[in-house]
């Protein structure tokens, strides 16, 4: 699945640097706004531990990872909803993502030039919001204009279509990202088709100094205050310190994080909170040719995860042979599972489970 995460900030804010360490891609990264014109793109794996064991366990001769696409959006400034900066493009570029990371400032370095003048996370948050939701609301406007004629035709549908924009404009006039807002089935389709930047999921990445990796200071602080009122995510993370961990040979930085004092690297923290923002769960084929882990949405049914690896296992899908994470594990294999009972036959109608090793049976 092509899912992407568009970075996003204000100039200078360290997400080209956190998307050098995301990627390892060398996306041009200088002390000057607009350094990134044309969008970095990058594909990143979800480090998952479980992979790690189905591997081992079948003695896999390749382990496959699931990944995720981000994107690294040059930096918007004030005015960006009326083209200041180059703003119309790079909005465009954020309308093409599935979700956001709005990396925000939280330290300070007066060798690092902040293009507000001063670190201010709060301010900076509510210039990026503010660009979003003026660009929403001018797409919301040019809406409620072609419908008005609809609307005008007695069409008790249109109608209903018509008042549902009319809310959403009074709802971004008062200065609330679409996100938060509540709405029913068939609204939900028309808020869909309008494809709004503040209705994407959003998560902080609060950027902080090597000397404050556990993000205790102030700036961090009221970065979490925001997240809390808007329903999202907080990842504290050093970019710089993660960009040089990047680096490092495997070993060397599971080295290096230990004397860090750190279980996970930020990036991984960041990563498999962006992989839960888009509503993702991840399932296994396991065998000893190869082991990999597939991307399907929360709630996906057994015959949608089939097409995910070919469009021939959907078409033809009999049933799925599921066999949950742990229980694998406990009984070293499929051939255990079986012969323990807990490998189950699951029809068309199941839901795939987060974990869940899935052997497809269908017909060509």
């Amino acid at each position: 699945m092509a899912l992407r995460c568009g970075i996003v900030g204000l100039p200078n804010v360290g997400k080209s640097t956190l998307f050098n360490a995301l990627s390892r891609a060398g996306a041009e990264s200088a002390n000057y706004p607009f350094c990134t014109i044309e969008p970095n793109v990058g594909m990143v794996s979800v480090p998952d531990t479980r992979l790690t064991k189905l591997g081992e366990i079948n003695e896999s001769v390749s382990v496959v990872t699931t990944t995720i696409e981000f994107v690294d959006i040059a930096g918007l400034v004030a005015g960006a909803s009326k083209g200041e900066g180059l703003g119309n493009q790079f909005l465009g570029h954020i309308r093409e993502v599935d979700a956001i990371i709005h990396v925000v400032r939280c330290f300070d370095d007066s060798n690092v030039v902040h293009v507000s003048g001063a670190v201010d996370p709060k301010q900076d948050i509510e210039i990026i919001e503010t660009e979003l939701l003026l660009k929403d609301l001018d797409a919301v406007e040019k809406r409620i204009e072609k419908s008005t004629k609809a609307a005008k035709g007695g069409d008790k549908t249109a109608k209903d279509e018509q008042a549902f924009y009319e809310r959403l404009l009074t709802f971004l006039s008062d200065g609330n990202p679409i996100r938060l807002l509540e709405t029913t089935d068939p609204e939900a389709i028309w808020l869909k088709s309008l494809f709004l930047l503040t209705n994407k999921p959003v998560l902080y990445a609060a950027n902080v100094s090597e000397d404050d990796i556990q993000g205790e200071n102030d700036h961090v602080l009221r970065v979490r205050e925001i997240a809390a009122e808007e329903r999202a995510g907080v990842v504290v993370v050093c970019a710089e310190l993660e960009s040089q961990i990047s680096e490092l040979e495997d070993d060397e930085r599971d080295l290096f994080l230990q004397e860090m004092g750190l279980e996970v690297s930020g990036l991984d923290r960041l990563i498999e909170a962006a992989y839960k923002l888009l509503g993702l769960i991840t399932f296994f084929t396991a065998g000893p040719k190869e082991t990999r882990a597939w991307t399907v949405p929360h709630g996906t049914k057994a015959p949608g995860a089939a097409g995910q690896i070919h469009t021939d296992f959907e078409r033809g899908f009999i049933r799925a042979e599921t066999i949950k994470f742990n229980d694998y594990v406990t009984h070293n294999g499929e051939s255990g599972a079986r012969d323990f009972g807990v490998m189950r036959s699951e029809g068309k109608e199941y839901v795939v489970a987060d974990g869940d090793v899935i052997l497809f049976r269908f017909n060509v």
